[in-house]
């Protein structure tokens, strides 16, 4: 489905029906990386996936842009849909952008639900990303510099078979394709002005922050942040996983996930 955003095209998806979930893709990511969830995540919900700008089957920009632009292409895709509330989970960049989309449309956000996230862009995570873009000269490089650091060393070192299938689709269909890699810098370079640590506190909807143990991109003292100064929050730490805990934890994701958004809230 195509929703209209100033002219540019939005990708998104629906499954399901029942109270609205949004769950909004990590930087590399795309509507297709949730389809081992659909089935899960659509069976008591209303499912909303959508590719950010310069994502997936989005539109590909010409130029940078500022980052909270996303926030607005959440909009435009609920107003599509005719969804005035949604429960908002987003995973890593994604994450970044429901905080955001938290603060400017807080009337549409039920719960937040905020996977592997970060406070801010630190000048050591800036770093990271400009060797990303530095890495594209193979296809083998770009896998080498942004694959092994998302995940935890226990599972990159336990999983091989399930790595080595991703490196050969990786390095075959996408680090080989300049579109992609052209919006892959467009996406980090919008990343750099992400800075909500004096406004996590004006964020009013009930929060799940959930990080990974050995999350070596964004670290749990980054999500401990988050969960201070949300004033109606809870951390949630997945032992033994690293920055792609939907994919090193798939089961433990889900629970929290669907646990946090579809529980009735207790009062004692």
């Amino acid at each position: 489905m195509i929703a209209n955003f100033d002219g540019k095209d939005i990708h998104y998806e629906v499954y399901g029906e029942g109270p609205a979930l949004v769950v909004l893709n990590g930087i590399m990511m795309s509507t297709a990386s949730w389809k081992p969830f659909i089935s899960a995540f659509s069976k008591n919900n209303k499912l909303v996936l959508i590719d950010f700008l310069d994502q997936g089957q989005s539109h590909k920009m010409d130029g940078g842009y500022p980052f909270t632009i996303q926030a607005d292409v959440i909009k435009c895709v609920l107003d599509t849909l005719k969804i005035s509330e949604a429960h908002i989970s987003g995973v890593s960049y994604g994450a970044a952008v429901a905080m955001h989309f938290a603060l400017k449309y807080p009337a549409y956000v039920n719960r937040l639900a905020l996977f592997n996230c970060i406070p801010y862009t630190s000048s050591w995570l800036a770093d990271i990303g400009e060797g990303w873009k530095t890495a594209r000269v193979t296809p083998e490089t770009y896998y080498q510099m942004t694959i092994p650091v998302i995940y935890s060393m226990e599972f990159y070192n336990s999983r091989t078979d399930w790595l080595n299938t991703r490196k050969e689709f990786l390095i075959s269909n996408v680090f080989n394709n300049p579109v992609f890699l052209d919006a892959m810098e467009r996406l980090t370079d919008s990343m750099y002005a992400h800075n909500l640590r004096d406004e996590l506190c004006s964020i009013s909807a009930k929060t799940l922050v959930v990080g990974g143990s050995s999350d070596y991109l964004t670290p749990l003292p980054e999500q401990k942040f988050i969960a201070d100064r949300i004033p109606d929050s809870s951390l949630v730490i997945i032992d033994n996983c690293g920055h792609a805990s939907m994919y090193e934890k798939p089961d433990s994701f889900t629970a929290l996930l669907l646990g946090f958004i579809n529980s009735e809230s207790i009062v004692t």
